[in-house]
């Protein structure tokens, strides 16, 4: 779980900000998007195929 210790004289909006990216970096939202609603097998078979084809793309280019 990040952390994020607010430096002196530190806004609190700057504190946020480096709270988002940190939960960002690590993937926590993509994960909690993904267990909101349960997935059957085949979509999820079929959702990672999608990303390994895009992610085949992106490199080739």
């Amino acid at each position: 779980m990040p952390k994020v210790i607010v430096k002196k004289n530190e806004s609190v909006d700057k504190a946020l900000r480096r709270l988002k990216k940190k939960i960002d970096k690590e993937g926590i939202m993509k994960q909690i998007k993904q267990h909101r609603h349960y997935e059957k097998p085949s979509q999820k078979r079929r959702r990672k195929m999608k990303d390994l084809i895009k992610k085949a793309l992106k490199s080739s280019r």
